[in-house]
């Protein structure tokens, strides 16, 4: 008898339905799993029998064949273990129901029992918008499943209970989806504060700017000047997500397997500080199941990269693309992935090996040659993309030992958030989120100068010999400067603040 059920595959962050197909049939007793399956599917075989059986139901000892459709497309993930099972329980006649517009996603204990699945919400959101009315999924995972609006979710602790469920015998209650997310009120975590950071006030000034308008930033100077304090305490003053930037989060996190087992929703701005030794695979995304890398789980947060020169030359230079089209595509001979990355790039360096060429007291030992080949690791087209320069100098000793608090993150986020609103509604109608998101259309329309600001710009492009895109990014910059202090046009004040952040011989 042939029966099917429906499942899910993903794909990138979207997802494909499949049909699985079981039909048993009288010869030998055999279990076969085709369509294209990896050796997790594969395994499906003896999890599905040991679930069975260890549910009180039959295990037919007869030929069975399970095929995933579509049979040309690469299955992977134990996600296919309940509809697998409910495909055969449906052959055998010990189900007997119709199984319309359901989907069924879940990997089964050898005891029955639902475990964690990975991409849960993308794939009950592919289910949703192809008129799927139902889904069920692992108990766990349920609260994730119902972020989806419009669709009912089953939670489903064990193949015993779900199977009671399709006999009619003890219903399970189902939840339907809100698609309301709610508001993060943790507070923000202990000792990660601005106001810890003693002095580096045109520092906090600079990463205030930043995080108002999401541009990219790069701290130079030599250890122990606060370079990478500085940028942790970034996210204590990055606006909060707005619902749909938190779904397109915990999208990636569920699809990646990076979802906060305490949580279902990712609600906080992403903050992802890879070690330098990181690989192009890695930094990027890819391997041999093609999975998000950090820019992408970087996605509406920060991508920190600490002592940037020591980075690898070709991860480095991999950022360049994704920085100028918010997205990242990965091709491999199985097929092409896009995912987004739409990230805020933070960068820390020294200004040499030793680390103090710049600095006002301690004497380098690097030449300058050295000094140069260090410096050259990072590459013209890259420091381009960089919106904000900060040279960040030792900090003196009455600054250390001044015990008068500095300003609380808590307020700088305030004026952030504020300059964010006026953002939001600039771009209501365009589609963007933020002042860096601009394109040069709408920089000519939203970052209009007067005469005395265009003869300073014109003064500063040829002085600093600026490219095309280092124009627009200050244009950018000087919009986010006039919006955090309210003003509706650009003035030279905010235009001549912008300027100050393209650093001498780092500004190209």
């Amino acid at each position: 008898m042939l029966a099917t059920a429906q499942s899910c595959a993903v794909i990138g962050l979207d997802g494909l339905i499949v049909q699985v197909e079981v039909d048993i049939s009288p010869g030998l007793p055999a279990f076969n799993i085709v369509g294209l399956p990896d050796t997790a599917v594969q395994e499906a075989r003896e999890r599905v029998r040991a679930a069975l059986r260890n549910s009180g139901c039959e295990f037919p000892m007869r030929r069975i064949t399970v095929n995933l459709a579509p049979a040309d497309l690469k299955k992977a993930g134990p996600a296919y273990d309940l509809p697998i099972a409910v495909g055969i329980l449906l052959s055998s006649g010990q189900v007997r129901v119709s199984l319309e517009q359901i989907i069924f996603l879940g990997e089964l204990s050898l005891d029955g029992s639902l475990r964690h699945t990975t991409g849960i919400l993308a794939m009950v959101s592919v289910a949703r918008q192809q008129g799927y009315r139902a889904a069920f999924v692992p108990d766990v995972d349920c609260q994730e499943a119902a972020l989806v609006e419009g669709i009912q979710v089953y939670p489903v602790p064990n193949l015993a209970t779900l199977i009671c469920h399709l006999r009619d015998e003890e219903p399970i209650a189902p939840l339907t989806g809100s698609g309301v997310v709610p508001e993060d009120t943790r507070p923000l975590p202990d000792g990660i504060n601005l106001s810890f950071v003693k002095g580096q006030e045109h520092a906090k000034r600079a990463l205030e700017v930043a995080a108002a308008g999401f541009h990219n930033l790069l701290f130079n100077g030599p250890p122990g000047s606060g370079k990478t304090l500085l940028a942790r305490c970034l996210p204590t003053i990055l606006p909060k997500m707005s619902s749909a930037e938190a779904l397109e989060v915990t999208k990636i996190y569920s699809v990646s397997g990076s979802l906060p087992s305490d949580s279902p929703l990712v609600l906080r701005r992403p903050f992802r500080a890879p070690h330098y030794t990181i690989s192009n695979a890695g930094l990027v995304g890819g391997g041999r199941t093609v999975k998000p890398g950090e820019i992408t789980l970087s996605h509406r947060g920060v991508l920190f990269l600490d002592e940037l020169p020591e980075f690898n030359h070709t991860a480095l230079e991999s950022l360049r693309q994704p920085l100028e089209d918010k997205l990242v595509t990965i091709s491999r001979v199985s097929g092409t992935v896009t995912y987004p990355a739409s990230f805020m790039l933070v960068a820390a360096m020294n200004p040499c090996p030793c680390g103090f060429h710049t600095h006002p007291r301690t004497e380098c030992t690097c030449s300058p040659a050295i000094v140069a080949r260090y410096q050259k690791r990072i590459s013209g087209p890259l420091l381009d993309r960089v919106d904000v320069f900060v040279e960040v100098p030792p900090v003196e000793y009455e600054k250390l030992v001044d015990e008068e608090p500095a300003e609380d993150s808590s307020l700088l986020r305030k004026r952030v958030e504020l300059a964010k609103d006026v953002q939001s509604d600039r771009f209501k109608e365009l589609g963007f989120l933020c002042n860096s998101e601009m394109g040069p259309a709408e920089v000519w329309k939203f970052c209009q100068l007067d005469d005395t600001a265009k003869a300073l710009l014109q003064a500063a492009t040829q002085r600093l010999n600026l490219s095309a895109r280092a124009f627009h990014r200050i244009l950018k910059v000087s919009r986010t400067i006039a919006d955090l202090a309210g003003a509706g046009e650009i003035a030279v004040a905010h235009l001549a603040e912008a300027l100050q952040y393209r650093s001498r011989g780092l500004a190209r």
